[in-house]
């Protein structure tokens, strides 16, 4: 398959199996590298601004809410500017957006333990593992149950938006019981998804704007399910 200027993915002519299976394996282990060092930046720049007081300091003032909202903005140039921009480009708008996604996340080393953040962070990592990996290597098409789910992403988005202003525990609750399931399964979805994006005959510029263009999804999937869980199971500091 090849991404062509239309964002369009298109099928071509079968390859032989076994060079298929290598390509794909180095293309995944590329979109996981990507999606691994994303978090890892997300959770050092967390820690960082917690620590050092610069969220605290950032946190009411209007600047916040351009940390808040800058994320978005760099997920919407990577998904309909991404054609025309350089790998490198396309690098470095990922990993600003990591590193601002930490910056707005400082709250949670405030609110939640040390030891609960890690807990649920391997609880997440275990889910996510088994799920990607079962997304990876079955064999039955999942097109009708990421429908579902996306469906239900856009509920939670609602709700969540809804809850902004009412507050209520209960409807917050509710919303990352539903949220772990949902992620949950666009984990397994994302997979089967960004490995049918591949295809052999791609070049070093293509291959490598696919890689971040899934690593993106992936990483979005994992920090959703961390904070939906930490919402739901996660121990609030006294």
């Amino acid at each position: 398959m090849s991404y062509d200027q239309g964002n369009r993915w298109t099928t071509h002519t079968a390859v032989p199996h076994v060079d298929i299976d290598a390509g794909l394996r180095q293309y995944m282990l590329r979109v996981y590298n990507y999606m691994a060092g994303g978090l890892a930046l997300t959770g050092l720049v967390a820690y960082f601004a917690s620590a050092s007081g610069i969220y605290l300091s950032l946190a009411h003032t209007p600047l916040m809410w351009v940390i808040v909202l800058a994320p978005l903005g760099l997920v919407l140039l990577l998904q309909f500017r991404i054609n025309s921009m350089s790998l490198g480009a396309a690098q470095a708008t990922y990993w600003a957006y990591a590193a601002l996604v930490g910056l707005s996340l400082g709250f949670i080393f405030l609110v939640y333990t040390g030891a609960s953040i890690a807990t649920t962070f391997f609880v997440t990592a275990s889910m996510f593992l088994a799920m990607s990996i079962w997304g990876y290597t079955t064999k039955r098409d999942l097109s009708a149950m990421g429908s579902f789910l996306f469906m239900g992403l856009i509920g939670i988005v609602v709700a969540s938006l809804v809850n902004f202003f009412l507050h209520s525990a209960a409807l917050q609750f509710a919303i990352s019981f539903i949220g772990v399931i949902v992620f949950t399964g666009l984990t397994a979805w994302d997979t089967q998804q960004i490995k049918e994006m591949y295809w052999q005959g791609d070049g070093t510029l293509v291959a490598g704007k696919k890689a971040i263009m899934g690593a993106l999804r992936l990483y979005l999937d994992f920090l959703n399910l961390f904070l939906m869980l930490l919402q739901f199971a996660g121990v609030r500091r006294n």
